[in-house]
């Protein structure tokens, strides 16, 4: 029985890979939020897509700015309410340098995130650190401007207006302590869920976020107090303008943290026997 010839089959092993074909991937890039740490190199560290962060720290501002208009809102209607007492304040100067510092600081914020991207391990370190320095020394003149108002007998409960000051400028600085606080763990730690390059985007969105919004509430307050409504000019009685309250007459000190006083009661009619 003849033999049949058998052809010769040539088995070739192709190489396997985890990555799903494709070929090489491109070079790492700083901004391509898909890969690991900028100085590590390594490609998908991380589970969660890196973008998602950035979306996330996005919606958390936007329910923060809808917060803090809704405290403007209230504000607002407070004022031009024509019952109980609204004494505006007259704003402590160290407010000015505060935001000359916060504005500072975003400044070295972004002066950080441009060494990093050109990957100065030195000097990314060295600007992130001032900028939290700077938060640091933001929050303590927050508390001097409290300490200023104290001595001049403002506080939380004595009227309205200054109700709103510390409840403005508590919820900011609370906010910022939150800043603060994640500038200080990128400065000491690796972040472990998201790259370097993340975590510095979604740090920069929120601190210039808070920077933005400070620089609107401290205008906002500052032309608020100093426009006097006619529910608080007439509050003693509104029927007589002699019994008005006097801008001229309002007490104040170097400092500027002056407040109003309370208006003249109206004298109780005597009934005699």
């Amino acid at each position: 029985m003849p033999v049949l010839p058998v052809n010769e089959i040539e088995i070739v092993e192709l190489p396997s890979s985890d990555r799903g074909g494709g070929g090489e991937l491109p070079p790492d890039r700083p901004d391509d939020h898909r890969r690991g740490d900028d100085f590590s190199g390594e490609f998908f560290k991380y589970r969660v897509p890196q973008r998602a962060y950035v979306t996330g720290i996005i919606v958390a501002a936007s329910s923060m700015l809808m917060f803090f208009m809704s405290l403007v809102s209230a504000f607002v209607v407070r004022r031009g309410l024509e019952t109980g007492a609204w004494h505006p304040i007259h704003m402590p100067r160290i407010l000015w340098l505060n935001t000359l510092i916060l504005l500072a600081s975003s400044a070295t914020l972004v002066r950080s995130r441009h060494f990093l991207r050109a990957r100065d391990g030195a000097g990314f370190r060295h600007w992130w650190g001032v900028t939290a320095i700077l938060g640091i020394f933001f929050l303590a003149g927050q508390l001097i401007a409290w300490r200023q108002l104290f001595m001049q007998g403002v506080y939380l409960a004595g009227n309205a207006a200054s109700g709103f000051f510390y409840f403005f400028t508590a919820a900011h600085g609370l906010h910022l302590l939150g800043g603060v606080a994640a500038l200080l763990v990128v400065a000491f730690r690796e972040p472990r869920r998201l790259s370097q390059a993340t975590a510095t985007e979604v740090i920069s969105i929120y601190w210039h976020f808070l920077d933005a919004m400070w620089i609107f509430l401290f205008l906002f307050l500052l032309f608020s107090y100093r426009i006097v409504p006619a529910s608080a000019k007439y509050l003693a009685s509104p029927s007589d303008p002699s019994s008005a309250i006097s801008d001229t007459s309002r007490p104040s000190s170097p400092d500027g943290a002056a407040f109003y006083p309370d208006p003249p009661k109206p004298a109780l009619p005597s009934h005699s026997h």
